[in-house]
């Protein structure tokens, strides 16, 4: 199922977009989505720090407050990266729409053919995500990762520390079981039992070191070291060569 937000103070509009939801749902049977309503980006914006962050979010930008432009900004600083489509009277602000990354300004009274197809095209884009997803079940519900989010995994007993560049999430779940969900996406190592690694993160790798782009430093197992350094320049070597570059 797919979470669709929309944050417009006018119920009308509101109206409209349920209705043409439906006749792109009646054309594509298969999809299955969720309307939410917020009236103004305050409340829009209290929900998404409760960690309830829509697949797509269709905004208005002129409402009492704060406007959905700045509203869009903020939840870009937080990490937020689900399609937006900004609802708008006025083209005066689609130059400053497309700096949050929208990838549709749709002028009212909306038009259903450019709603349908700013649609396919947010559609297009949660599929692609969801395919490269990692879900874990954290405090609270599950919540979704983008696999590069993650600089490394560190094993304390029956728990997994994930460390992302601006939080951190422990699970409770066994490093075999966390390995057999990462080791699908060739940018993640195993460091000995107690490490996993993204390969993307590492800023160096000395005898028995790895310093991540963090600032943490991972200390290598002795008889573990050989191996994961191979592992490394072989998926170094391997990415330079695919998206070019030398090596000095």
């Amino acid at each position: 199922m797919y979470s669709i937000a929309l944050c417009d103070d006018d119920a009308k509009e509101f109206e409209q977009v349920e209705f043409f939801l439906k006749k792109y749902q009646n054309m594509k049977p298969m999809l299955d989505y969720k309307l939410e309503w917020f009236i103004s980006a305050e409340t829009l914006l209290e929900r998404v720090k409760e960690k309830c962050i829509p697949d797509l979010l269709l905004l208005d930008i002129f409402m009492d407050g704060k406007t959905g432009i700045e509203a869009a900004k903020e939840m870009r600083k937080w990490g937020c990266n689900m399609p937006i489509v900004f609802l708008t009277a006025s083209t005066e602000y689609a130059l400053n729409a497309y700096e949050v990354d929208a990838i549709q300004y749709l002028v009212k009274p909306l038009n259903q053919e450019r709603f349908f197809h700013a649609i396919d095209t947010a559609i297009g884009q949660i599929k692609q995500k969801k395919e490269n997803q990692i879900v874990i079940k954290v405090a609270g519900g599950l919540r979704q990762l983008q696999p590069n989010d993650i600089v490394y995994c560190e094993s304390q007993k029956n728990y997994q520390i994930l460390y992302l560049a601006a939080e951190d999430y422990k699970i409770r779940m066994t490093a075999g079981n966390l390995w057999e969900i990462m080791e699908a996406f060739p940018q993640f190592g195993r460091c000995g039992r107690s490490y996993i690694l993204n390969m993307n993160h590492i800023v160096s790798v000395e005898r028995e070191e790895i310093v991540m782009d963090n600032g943490s430093t991972i200390y290598i197992p002795r008889n573990k070291a050989a191996e994961f350094k191979k592992k490394y320049f072989s998926y170094y070597f391997d990415q330079r060569n695919e998206f070019g570059g030398g090596v000095i």
